[in-house]
C-alpha cells in the first residue's frame, strides 16, 4: 500500500506535468519515462508500453485540466457583490466532478504503469522514492533552521 501511495505521488506529478514534459523533451532534457527507466532499469519494451499508456491518457487529462481551469475562473468571476449562490454551488460541484475525473484517470494510469513493472522494479522505486522523501525532509528542516537563525 505504501508503494502504491509513493508511486501515486510520482505518477500524479507525472500526469499533471505532461505539458511541461513535452517542453523539456524538446529542450533536450530526458522525459519522465527516461528518468524512471534510469531509476529502475526499465526495458525498452517497458518504456514503450509506459509511453503508450501516458500518451493515451494525456489528451483526456489535458482536456479535463483546461475545463477545470475554466471552471476555476468562472468561480472567481462569481466573487462580487450580487453573487449568485446557485451559480457558485453549481460551478463548484462541476469543478469537483472534473477534478474527480482527473484523479480517476491518474490512478488508473498509476495502476497500469505499476502492472508493467516487475516486483523488483517496484521495490527499487519504493526504495528510491523513500530516499528522495528523506532528503526533501532534511532540506526542509535545514531551511527552517536557517529561517529561525535569521529571525534571531
Amino acid at each position: 500500500m505504501k508503494l502504491f501511495r509513493l508511486l501515486g505521488v510520482a505518477l500524479t506529478a507525472l500526469t499533471l506535468s505532461l505539458p511541461l514534459a513535452a517542453q523539456a523533451q524538446q529542450a533536450g532534457q530526458p522525459d519522465e519515462v527516461a528518468q524512471l527507466a534510469s531509476l529502475v532499469n526499465l526495458t525498452d519494451d517497458q518504456q514503450k508500453e509506459i509511453r503508450g499508456l501516458i500518451q493515451s491518457t494525456d489528451a483526456e487529462v489535458r482536456k479535463l485540466q483546461t475545463e477545470a481551469r475554466s471552471l476555476q475562473e468562472k468561480l472567481q468571476g462569481e466573487v462580487k457583490p450580487g453573487y449568485s449562490e446557485r451559480n457558485i454551488t453549481r460551478t463548484a460541484k462541476k469543478l469537483g466532478e472534473v477534478m474527480g475525473e482527473i484523479t480517476g484517470k491518474t490512478v488508473l494510469l498509476q495502476a497500469q504503469v505499476e502492472s508493467v513493472m516487475t516486483e523488483e522494479q517496484r521495490a527499487e522505486l519504493q526504495k528510491k522514492m523513500e530516499e528522495q522523501q528523506r532528503q526533501m525532509q532534511q532540506r526542509m528542516q535545514q531551511m527552517q533552521q536557517q529561517q529561525q537563525q535569521q529571525q534571531r
